[in-house]
């Protein structure tokens, strides 16, 4: 009886610490999403789970995705909505409110939902870079403003994105719809006649276009982020000591684009969702977004590595357009722009 007592306890104290199946947090993301594995481990490993990100595409492309699949969600959490997508995203009923105590250190002007759908988790720029060498060699003067580029110095020397197919390039339209109002149109006839460049993506713009990144381009300047001249020497084989591209960062040049997280309905982890927000919000996270995705941290107490602070730049006075104006025109001002711009 003694052996058996002994045994019984042997066999309730095993069970009681063998530990239990972690949880699972599936996160859709955009294909740009990134973070570091000795980041999210020691939140697994603090909450006993296990995250999942789901790359599902461009940003456009999976909001579409999360709205389609909303009666049967494929994830618990939705990042990578920007204030381009803004309006589509909250009126399609897709997320649950949740204000996170981590808000207490974002500043007021990054806050765009008053209903807590959507919290935002970072931002940057999109404007125009160009290469310095170029504009040294030849000896001209870099542009300043939008209306700048349709003078005949500038004569094809400007590629940009397709706003139907790219995230930078739509955040430029928008730039130039925001500074001309109705008279965008007029702006991008101009820009036609003076040799613009229109490619689908960002990749093939910065990449084969672009002088200042290859060396074999004939664009010397392109629609890019304003952290692009940061990367550029992050990612260099070769020391450098100086960024090879800069920035346009005049009034109106640049469009600045804010990105968001929400919880999906439907989740059956509401509680860890909510830490996960906490968590993007934290210092440990925001501080490694600069080098994972090249974006700026709202977390106002965030510090930035080095390589942003000497090379990367920020508009002072970046084009702005309301989120519902955007929503409600977005479709319309694209297929005005494909009628006068490709066609």
């Amino acid at each position: 009886m003694k052996r058996f007592f002994l045994l019984l306890v042997f066999l309730l104290t095993a069970c009681a610490s063998k530990p239990s199946e972690p949880q699972t947090l599936t996160v859709m993301t955009h294909d740009s999403f990134a973070v570091s594995e000795t980041v999210v481990k020691p939140f697994e490993q603090a909450n006993n789970a296990k995250i999942i990100f789901l790359q599902s595409g461009d940003a456009g492309a999976a909001l579409n995705k999360a709205i389609l699949t909303k009666d049967a969600p494929l994830a618990d959490v939705f990042f990578g909505v920007d204030n381009t997508f803004f309006s589509r995203a909250t009126s399609a009923n897709i997320f649950e409110a949740y204000q996170s105590p981590a808000l207490a250190n974002v500043p007021a002007v990054f806050f765009l939902d008053p209903t807590n759908q959507l919290t935002p988790v970072d931002y940057g720029d999109v404007c125009i870079n160009y290469d310095k060498a170029y504009f040294k060699n030849k000896n001209l003067a870099v542009p300043k403003t939008l209306e700048d580029l349709i003078k005949p110095d500038y004569k094809n020397l400007l590629v940009v994105e397709n706003p139907a197919t790219s995230s930078p390039g739509l955040a430029f339209m928008l730039a130039t719809r925001a500074h001309f109002g109705d008279g965008y149109l007029d702006y991008w006839r101009a820009l036609k006649d003076n040799g613009v460049v229109v490619v689908d993506g960002w990749e093939t713009a910065y990449y084969t276009n672009f002088s200042g990144s290859s060396g074999r381009g004939s664009q010397p300047m392109v629609v890019s982020y304003a952290t692009s001249p940061a990367a550029e020497v992050f990612f260099s084989e070769t020391a450098m000591k100086d960024a090879p591209t800069a920035s346009i960062i005049g009034p109106d040049t640049c469009f600045r684009q804010i990105e968001f997280v929400g919880i999906l309905k439907g989740t059956r982890q509401r509680t860890l969702a909510e830490k996960f927000i906490d968590f993007m919000l934290s210092q440990q996270f925001q501080e490694d977004m600069p080098l994972q995705m090249f974006v700026y941290p709202v977390n106002q107490n965030s510090k930035l590595p080095e390589v942003f602070v000497k090379y990367a730049q920020l508009a002072k006075e970046p084009a702005a357009l309301a989120s519902d104006v955007i929503a409600a025109n977005r479709d319309a001002w694209i297929q005005e722009w494909i009628a006068v711009v490709l066609k």
